[in-house]
This record gives C-alpha cells, sequence and structure tokens, in this order.
C-alpha cells in the first residue's frame, strides 16, 4: 500500500512545533516516522516561519531561531515542496487559504488536514479530502492497523 500524502495547514506546523504533546504533534512525529508523505509549498513554509515569528509565540514559548531552522531544514529535506505553479479559487471566504488547496491539487495529496472552519466546509475538493487533525489521526492509525 503507498503511502498518503498530506498536506498540513500552517496551524498544524505551528501547535506540532511550539507543544510537544497534543494530536498536531502526533501528526509531525508520524510524518517523521515516514507514516506518510508531508506535502509542502513555498508559499505555505513562508506562513510557518512569519506564524512562528510571532512576538508573542517566541516569547510565550520559547521559539528560537535554531527551532525555525530545524523545522524549515526538515521540511526541505524530508518533505514534497510543490513549485507553486498552480493557483486556485477555492475559498471564497478566506483566499489566503487557497495556498493549500493549490499545493494539494498540484501534488494529487489524499488530504489537507485542517482545523480551519473555511477550508473544513469544503470537505473535499477536486479529489482532494479535507479533513481535521484528530480525524485524520485516527485514519492514519486504522490504516496502520489494516495493512499490519
Amino acid at each position: 500500500m503507498s503511502l498518503l500524502m498530506v498536506v498540513p495547514d500552517t496551524n498544524i506546523f505551528v501547535s506540532g512545533t511550539i507543544l510537544s504533546y497534543g494530536v498536531p504533534f502526533e501528526i509531525l512525529r508520524s510524518w517523521q516516522r515516514q507514516e506518510f508523505i508531508l506535502v509542502t509549498s513555498e508559499a505555505i513554509i513562508s506562513e510557518i516561519q512569519r506564524v512562528l515569528r510571532y512576538p508573542r509565540i517566541r516569547n510565550k514559548y520559547s521559539v528560537t531561531e535554531e527551532d525555525i531552522w530545524r523545522l524549515m531544514t526538515s521540511l526541505h529535506k524530508d518533505a514534497i515542496v510543490t513549485s507553486g505553479s498552480y493557483e486556485v479559487r477555492g475559498v471564497p471566504s478566506d483566499p489566503d487559504d487557497d495556498k493549500f488547496l493549490a499545493c494539494a491539487l498540484e501534488a494529487q495529496a489524499d488530504y489537507i488536514v485542517t482545523g480551519d472552519p473555511d477550508l473544513l466546509s469544503l470537505k473535499y475538493y477536486h479529489g482532494v479530502n479535507i479533513i481535521n487533525p484528530k480525524d485524520f489521526l485516527e485514519n492514519l492509525r486504522l490504516s496502520q492497523t489494516i495493512t499490519e
């Protein structure tokens, strides 16, 4: 069975980086254990860096430039980074979310994992399932149980 291709949204990366527990952390650990293929884009990576550098996040969670550098290095080394050649207009209520749809379509990903209500309301977009983090982790665990 081939591995799922997954586009996590920015909040998965941020929460999974600043907290060493919870569903976003478990999703990132699953990726590091190569349980799925993580797909992202330069636009998403830029947003992750920007959010991790917010003073309130840096101060409250002690995020260092080294932490950010480590994540960026890991993404460029271990994830599929799309070229960003796709343009999508799929989230009228929040066009900033279109980058996740574009990334997923360009890579022909299986899932977008997000807690964002605008994206979640789509449920499915041109062959891509849009699912919340908890449900994704449950599906991932279930698929591993079936294939073992």
